[in-house]
């Protein structure tokens, strides 16, 4: 039976990361930049390399999926992610870089704070009361979720009432909009916040992102697993490119009552990109089925081979496959 291979991933220094969370998990020294995100997989913009040299795609071919390593103390951008039907589509109108669909799902290491889906009308119409956001909430009463988001983004509907609004309220909502309103004047994304749901999870807590899943992370660090796919279509709170039309062309407008994921026995599954996130204590042992990756949270980042046996001396999050 094979022994583990210790690999090394790639660090994405993105402006919203945090500085210290993933070099203290890996035990090197901060260097001031922002560290968001750490990449273990096979995906041509990080690609993981083995302890020997080599590039881990050598051993395993091409990875469906990608595992990550996310910390942020800035809100990443208000996105959506297409189908695989969406996404072959789009690759063909050249609208997307890759034709694969990017399902993901994120596990909680420390508090972490999210947008996640739509949050049924009835509530969202008892806090826009509450903030005083009374012509927004008459539209999303009259015309419904999908017709006032369209209106914000195309300019039919006016933010400005609503932001307004919310500099005479001291909800977490409101004080979110006067944050994000300060960084991107005139952002419509801005007030479509005030239609989503609001997110904190606990360590072990988890979202499940499925295809047109309007969200945004907003802050804290956490284990993410996706199908490796560069398919994200923003919509704001970014100045990266937005794409509006096609956003809101793939945007699902369904409430999502409950925006955090069902675990059971530290799994966490992720069925569209045919894969498992599995959180393994120390002391128990674990066989790989498939190509997995692994990362301890005494900072080692490993691959195991088929049939590779791992008893962690620190909690462990390993991707499974079939």
């Amino acid at each position: 039976m094979s022994a583990p291979v210790a690999v090394s991933g790639v660090v994405q220094h993105y402006a919203w990361g945090d500085s210290t969370f993933i070099p203290e998990l890996l035990g090197v020294t901060a260097d001031g930049r922002p560290w968001a995100e750490l990449w273990l997989g096979t995906h041509p913009n990080g690609p993981t390399m083995c302890d020997d040299g080599t590039p881990l795609q050598e051993r395993t071919g091409e990875l469906p999926y990608l595992l990550k390593v996310l910390a942020a103390v800035e809100p990443l951008s208000l996105q959506v992610h297409p189908t695989a039907e969406q996404a072959i589509d789009g690759f063909a109108r050249g609208i997307y870089p890759d034709d694969r669909a990017k399902p993901e799902l994120l596990c909680a290491l420390t508090p972490f704070d999210a947008l996640c889906g739509i949050r049924p009308i009835a509530p969202t119409l008892t806090l826009l009361g509450a903030l005083g956001a009374d012509s927004l909430a008459t539209t999303l009463r009259n015309d419904g979720i999908a017709a006032t988001v369209e209106g914000l983004y195309r300019g039919r509907i006016d933010p400005h009432p609503t932001i307004v609004a919310c500099t005479r309220s001291d909800r977490p909502e409101a004080q979110l909009v006067q944050r994000l309103s300060s960084q991107y004047p005139n952002d419509p994304s801005v007030v479509v916040t005030l239609l989503l749901n609001r997110v904190t999870l606990r360590p072990g807590e988890a979202l499940h992102l499925t295809a047109g899943n309007l969200h945004a992370y907003l802050s804290g660090a956490g284990i993410e697993l996706m199908g490796a796919s560069d398919n994200v279509v923003r919509g704001g709170l970014t100045v990266k490119h937005v794409d509006v039309d096609e956003l809101l062309r793939i945007l699902d407008p369904a409430p999502l009552a409950k925006p955090v994921m069902s675990v059971a026995d530290g799994r966490y599954p992720l069925p569209e990109a045919g894969c498992t996130l599995v959180r393994v204590d120390q002391g128990r042992t674990h066989t790989s089925t498939g190509h997995e990756l692994a990362v301890t949270l005494s900072g080692e980042t490993l691959y195991l081979a088929p049939g590779t046996s791992l008893t962690p001396t620190a909690p462990t999050f390993v991707v499974t496959t079939p």
